[in-house]
């Protein structure tokens, strides 16, 4: 019986190595041209045109299966004398034709046959073990990849909902999941908590409020401080300290010095602040004048420091403006000759900067808020300030 199967494998490889020979006759229907009068024979010819080219490999491998039963029936010397001359025939036809076609039908048969015949490889010639192999890989592929096909499931939700999702967790760091579902189900959309959690930013680090959101958050409680430099008439530094309140941009003290130290600086923190009247919160740079007798003193006095990051001056914003209008509004017009003359000057700038210089921040009012007068209060008059640098225009009652 093993000769007999020996025989219709060998049958079966003489049928795939010789199927690129052309037939004759009506056996290659595919080649022949056929004139059509219409579309409806053109679809009719094309139609048999493919169920001939889908029955050649079944009639092969029936004519293999036929061969096989019906060598059972020969001797143990005409079987070897016929796999000889099969085995002949597969080398010419092997020296000729370097890779033969395979149809979808010869590789499902040798996929099959290498579970069956467990010496299968020992017969084979036109293709490699490892060929067949793949075959068998790739079918499986093929399986899983169909079994696991994507099915009807929950329909994607609309691009209006996928972006409010980011904006609201993009908007408020710390909210989760939960948190974001109930807004969105105060605004009319249904959606579930578990397609919300799929569409949310993915998080790298712990929630942390912006700088923005924490300067808003504690304006009320937050000055910054900093120090400037102005050159003299007689080219020396004078280094003027500046402290500002955030909520109305207020400059609460300022002072001069040729030679500030952290004493120094911190004794303007006492005298800006006197009587338990400090802030919870002071922003700085990590400039080397704030020394050990600085961190003390602000210590003793109950405000704790918020340091900006090394060469980061966008992170103390308030303070940074500030420099630039004194010096855009006054110190770039004037040649200061000393200490008093500077403070002077400061004194009579920051008089029309609290009372009457109004700021985008806080709705073009001033930080010491100014009345709206009326359209028919009078004539407007211009009132010098900074020594006529600057006016304030008010109405003359009549």
């Amino acid at each position: 019986m093993d000769e007999a199967f020996a025989v219709g494998v060998a049958e079966q490889i003489k049928r795939q190595a010789f199927a690129h020979i052309p037939r004759k006759g009506h056996e290659r229907g595919l080649s022949i041209v056929v004139p059509p009068q219409n579309l409806v024979e053109r679809a009719i010819v094309d139609v048999s045109a493919l169920g001939v080219k889908l029955a050649y490999p079944m009639i092969d491998l029936l004519h293999a299966l036929v061969a096989t039963a019906r060598s059972s029936l020969k001797s143990r010397c005409e079987l070897a004398l016929e796999n000889l001359a099969l085995r002949q025939q597969l080398a010419i036809v092997q020296r000729e034709t370097k890779r033969p076609r395979l149809t979808r039908a010869d590789r499902a048969f040798w996929v099959a046959l290498c579970h069956l015949w467990p010496d299968w490889h020992n017969t084979l010639i036109i293709v490699k073990p490892e060929t067949v192999i793949g075959w068998h890989r790739k079918g499986f592929k093929l399986y899983w990849t169909w079994k696991s096909r994507k099915r009807a499931g929950r329909p994607p939700i609309d691009a209006e909902i996928r972006t409010l999702i980011r904006r609201i967790a993009s908007e408020n760091p710390t909210w989760g999941a939960p948190r974001i579902h109930g807004e969105l189900l105060m605004l009319g959309f249904d959606v579930s908590e578990a397609t919300l959690s799929r569409y949310m930013p993915r998080r790298r680090k712990p929630p942390s409020p912006s700088w923005r959101t924490f300067l808003r958050n504690h304006t009320k409680d937050l000055i910054s401080i900093d120090f400037f430099v102005v050159p003299t008439a007689t080219f020396r530094l004078l280094y003027v300290f500046l402290i500002l309140e955030h909520e109305r941009r207020r400059i609460v003290h300022f002072n001069v010095t040729e030679g500030p130290s952290a004493q120094w600086t911190g004794q303007q923190l006492v005298n800006a602040f006197p009587y338990n009247s400090a802030p919870k919160y002071v922003i700085r740079d990590r400039d080397k004048i704030y020394g050990a007798n600085f961190v003390r003193r602000v210590h003793a006095m109950g405000i704790e420091q918020v340091l900006t990051a090394p060469r980061s001056p966008w992170q103390n914003p308030y303070c940074e403006r500030v420099i630039g209008t004194l010096r855009r509004d006054c110190l770039d017009h004037v040649i200061v000759v000393g200490e008093q003359h500077l403070r002077r000057i400061l004194h009579q700038y920051l008089e029309y900067y609290h009372g009457s210089r109004t700021h985008l921040a806080l709705d073009k009012d001033a930080p010491e808020p100014r009345e709206r007068e009326s359209v028919d209060g009078g004539k407007v008059v211009a009132l010098p300030m900074v020594g006529g640098l600057h006016h304030r225009y008010s109405r003359l009652a009549a």
